[in-house]
This record gives C-alpha cells, sequence and structure tokens, in this order.
C-alpha cells in the first residue's frame, strides 16, 4: 500500500455543529468527524432506525470542541439504547476537546467508547 493510500483512511470530513442540539444523519458514516463547537452544553442524538437504519457496525465520531459538557443520547430512549463504560451509561458525556466514538452495535443499540463520563 501506498503512504498516498495509506493516509487516504484517516481523512475525515468535518461536519462542524454550532447548535445546542444535533441528530446524527445518514451523512455522519464513512469517515465523518462531527464536531461539536458551542460553549453551552449540547446534546448529539442518535435516532431510531425507524428514521435512519445505519448499518450495524457503524462508528460515528464525535469531538467536543465547545466549552460545555457534550452529551450523547438517543433520541427515543425507549427505542434506542445507549450504553458507555462511563459513569452514567444512558448518557454519557464528553468534555472539551475530548472525543468519542458512537458504535452501532445492533438494531436500535449503540456503545459510546472514549473520553466519556
Amino acid at each position: 500500500m501506498s503512504a498516498a493510500a495509506a493516509n487516504g483512511l484517516v481523512n475525515f470530513t468535518l461536519n462542524s455543529q454550532s447548535g445546542a442540539t444535533y441528530t446524527l444523519a445518514s451523512t455522519d458514516q464513512y469517515q465523518v468527524l462531527v464536531v461539536t463547537t458551542n460553549a453551552s452544553t449540547k446534546t448529539v442524538s442518535i435516532p431510531t432506525d425507524a428514521t435512519y437504519a445505519f448499518p450495524n457496525g457503524t462508528a460515528i465520531t464525535i469531538l467536543n470542541t465547545g466549552s460545555g459538557l457534550l452529551t450523547v443520547n438517543a433520541v427515543t430512549s425507549g427505542t434506542t439504547t445507549v450504553t458507555s463504560a462511563g459513569a452514567v451509561s444512558a448518557s454519557p458525556t464528553v468534555a472539551q476537546y475530548k472525543t468519542c466514538v458512537a458504535l452501532k452495535i445492533s438494531t436500535n443499540a449503540w456503545t459510546i467508547v472514549g473520553a466519556v463520563a
């Protein structure tokens, strides 16, 4: 594999979000970095499979550059399950300049890994 080909594997398309809330979209999969920039607390929500069925194994990277905490949750908590190894498994939070990855493990089930609390 050439250096140019290997470097192409790590390039992200940036999706900058400055609002207080953002719901993941189909365009956020496949090497997209969702960057949150709001200085206040903010939320990134994961939709149900009825809204958009991300393929199992999807990995979406989220970076919080804003000074407020970022919470990752489900749009519909009774339908979509979000878990993490953090202190609050149902609503993991990410501090400023930290990143996490939302991994779809099965239908309407996601695990958040990375710098979560």
